[in-house]
């Protein structure tokens, strides 16, 4: 006979510890007996116990990237202060607002609590953390390292958030720019041009080109303009699902995005960066080279170099130098393929891939400031010729109103 799965729900409690100290948290287990049992055993008397209906987290915002990295900046400044990692898992959790982000590092404590390490119970949250993530850390509880590994952990999560921040800054804005203006075109065409269109027919003359085929736009934007929005969005949707999901059609679209005259630039050093910050954090971590390499190539964030990555990864394991693969894969630049050959002959790869990363996230501010002044007189060009073209289209019979008469 099978056995019946036990149903589990989610407590809230609150009670106080060995010092006195209050506390509170959430735990799952089958009934409130078991969860002051549970309790019982970390040594907390308990108050309040309140169940969540269904077992599910609390309501509130889903878990991004910036409340892990600031999850990871705390926690490895209370473990280098030297509090005991349980107890720093309680303090940060304590100080927790966001309800789903409090139930993560619970979860944690708990785990850690039954006996896993910490790299262990991290793996158990893949939504969460990566496997880079993970590996550092078992390195640093390896290494008997683990406030120095949670250091240089923070620190990565810090400099590539601010180094993607800053790509969607520059992406972000021209979008945002020429969104704003087709909404002002269509609200032209939609609601101004009819409008028009009623004055036009008192006119017994010919309509100018320009006029007409402006008409006839907003014509079918008002007869089919739904319609085709729903299109676009379905075939947006879908094209997102097939990137996501296809490796064929993610590599085409790298490739190309690769090739943009100024945006394909900034995709390469920002790739460069997180190879060369990647790399460096895990070499310095201790972690085996080839084994770093495994996780620099999904953390490089384009199809081309996690390819190139692992095909020097290939080479460093039939025996060659690290730099010499980089040469081999015509990928990389030649800066960052002298900069890892000094590094490897002087023993301090790390040092080197930090400085070349250093380097590569600098220009990428440089040319983020560049390409916002160099966008804003290009966007507002293309605002003026959308939007003066419509209304100068709307104006031309006007202005040979006079010889109409």
């Amino acid at each position: 006979m099978a056995t019946q799965a036990v149903k589990t729900s989610l407590y809230r409690w609150e009670g106080t510890d060995l010092k006195g100290a209050q506390i509170s948290g959430q735990t799952t287990a089958a009934s409130q007996a078991m969860v002051r049992v549970q309790l019982r055993r970390q040594g907390i008397t308990v108050g309040k116990i309140r169940r969540h209906t269904n077992g599910q987290p609390p309501a509130g915002k889903s878990i991004n990237a910036l409340q892990i990295t600031l999850f990871t900046r705390q926690l490895a400044t209370l473990i280098t202060a030297g509090v005991p990692l349980l107890q720093a898992l309680q303090v940060i959790a304590n100080g927790l607002e966001h309800p789903a982000m409090r139930q993560l590092v619970t979860g944690l404590q708990q785990d850690i609590n039954a006996g896993t390490s910490l790299a262990t119970a991290l793996r158990k949250k893949p939504a969460h953390f990566d496997p880079l993530f993970c590996s550092l850390i078992e390195a640093g509880e390896q290494a008997g390292a683990l406030d120095v590994l949670l250091q240089r952990v923070a620190t990565y999560k810090e400099k590539t958030r601010a180094l993607k921040k800053k790509i969607k800054k520059a992406m972000t804005y021209p979008i945002a720019v020429l969104l704003v203006a087709l909404v002002v075109c269509t609200i032209l065409l939609v609601e101004v041009v009819p409008q028009f269109q009623g004055i036009f027919r008192s006119f017994d003359a010919q309509l100018p080109e320009f006029t007409l085929w402006v008409i006839s736009l907003s014509e079918v934007l008002q007869a089919y303009g739904v319609w085709g929005l729903l299109i676009f969005c379905c075939a947006l949707v879908c094209l997102h699902h097939r990137y996501k999901y296809s490796a064929p059609l993610r590599n085409r679209v790298d490739r190309w995005l690769l090739k943009l005259p100024v945006m394909g630039n900034l995709l390469h050093l920002s790739a460069m960066a997180r190879f060369a910050r990647t790399l460096s954090t895990m070499i310095a971590a201790g972690v085996p080279l080839l084994e770093a390499l495994n996780s620099v190539a999904s953390a490089t964030g384009n199809s081309l170099y996690k390819d190139a990555v692992l095909r020097v990864r290939q080479q460093v394991a039939t025996g060659s130098q690290i730099h010499v693969a980089m040469g081999n894969v015509r990928v990389f630049p030649g800066m960052a393929i002298q900069m890892t050959a000094i590094g490897e002959e002087s023993g301090t790869l790390d040092d080197m891939l930090d400085h070349v990363a250093t380097y590569y996230e600098s220009e990428v501010d440089t040319l983020v400031d560049n390409l916002t002044a160099l966008m804003e007189p290009v966007i507002m060009a293309v605002l003026g010729v959308m939007v003066g073209g419509l209304v100068i289209a709307m104006y031309l019979p006007i202005f040979n109103l006079g010889r109409v008469i």
